[in-house]
C-alpha cells in the first residue's frame, strides 16, 4: 500500500487543519524512496524500544499517537507518521473512544471536551472508570456524592477543569492531573492516566487501514504502582 494513501486516509478522518498551531502532527520521517508499504506498527509514543521492535518486525513505517518534537539520526531510515490533537479533536477520536469503550453517549462537545449527561453516583462511576484503568485517582473536594453531567479529555487536560465547569459539568474525566491542580478543582476530577486515555485509539486507526498488516507495539505506562497488601 501507497505510504501517502495511508496518511491520506489518516487525514480523511482527522483533518490536520484541526491540530493545534505548536502541533508536529504529520510526517517526522518520511524515508526518500520507501512508498510501498507492507506492514505498519501501531504505537501511542515512538521510543527506541518501539523503534526496535518496528525493525525487528520487519515494518516498513509506524504509526503513533504523539508526535515527534526531535528526530534520533538511528530512526531516520524507517517512515513516521503522527496524528495528535486533530486525533483528539476529530469526531470519534482519542476523547470519543474512551466514553464510547465506557457504554457512555456523548450529548455535547466543545472544542477538546465532550460531555456526557447522566445520573450516576460517585462509586458507580468509579467501577465504570476502572474497567478502563485500574490505577486511576481522583479529587472529590466538595464531597459530591451523584453525577449529572461529565466532561471528558482524554491524555492531559487537566487545564480544561474551568471549561469543563462552565459548561456545567460535575466531574472531568483526563489524565496527568497535578496536586495544585487539583487542590484547587472546584468540579470532581477524574485522573485515570495520559496513557490508559489514550491506547483505545490505535483499534480505530488500524480499522482505517485493514488492508495492510497492522502490528501493535509493545508498550505501557511508564509509571509503576504498588498495591498496599
Amino acid at each position: 500500500m501507497d505510504k501517502y494513501e495511508i496518511s491520506r486516509r489518516i487525514e480523511n478522518f482527522a483533518p490536520p487543519e484541526l491540530a493545534e498551531d505548536w502541533d508536529c502532527s504529520g510526517w517526522g520521517v518520511d524515508v526518500l524512496g520507501c512508498d510501498k508499504i507492507n506492514k505498519i506498527m501501531l504505537c501511542l509514543t515512538v521510543t527506541n524500544d518501539v523503534v526496535n521492535q518496528a525493525k525487528n518486525a520487519g515494518c516498513d513505517m509506524i504509526i503513533s499517537h504523539h508526535p515527534l518534537f526531535y528526530i534520533p539520526l538511528e530512526w531516520s531510515d524507517i517512515n513516521i507518521y503522527s496524528a495528535h490533537t486533530n486525533l483528539d479533536r476529530t469526531d470519534g477520536g482519542t476523547t470519543d473512544t474512551l466514553i464510547a469503550a465506557l457504554g457512555l453517549t456523548v450529548s455535547g462537545k466543545d472544542d477538546f471536551l465532550r460531555f456526557v449527561d447522566c445520573e450516576i453516583s460517585i462509586d458507580d462511576f468509579v467501577e465504570k472508570l476502572r474497567q478502563i484503568s485500574h490505577n486511576m485517582r481522583y479529587v472529590n473536594n466538595f464531597d459530591k456524592k451523584i453525577l449529572d453531567r461529565i466532561a471528558f479529555c482524554a491524555g492531559s487536560g487537566a487545564e480544561f477543569i474551568n471549561a469543563a465547569k462552565e459548561g456545567s459539568a460535575d466531574a472531568l474525566v483526563t489524565g496527568d492531573l497535578k496536586f495544585h491542580t487539583a487542590l484547587d478543582s472546584e468540579i470532581v476530577v477524574f485522573d485515570i492516566g495520559h496513557f490508559e486515555s489514550e491506547i483505545l485509539i490505535l483499534p480505530v486507526l488500524a480499522s482505517l487501514l485493514n488492508d495492510v498488516q497492522i502490528i501493535y507495539a509493545q508498550e505501557h505506562s511508564p509509571f509503576i504502582y504498588n498495591e498496599l497488601k
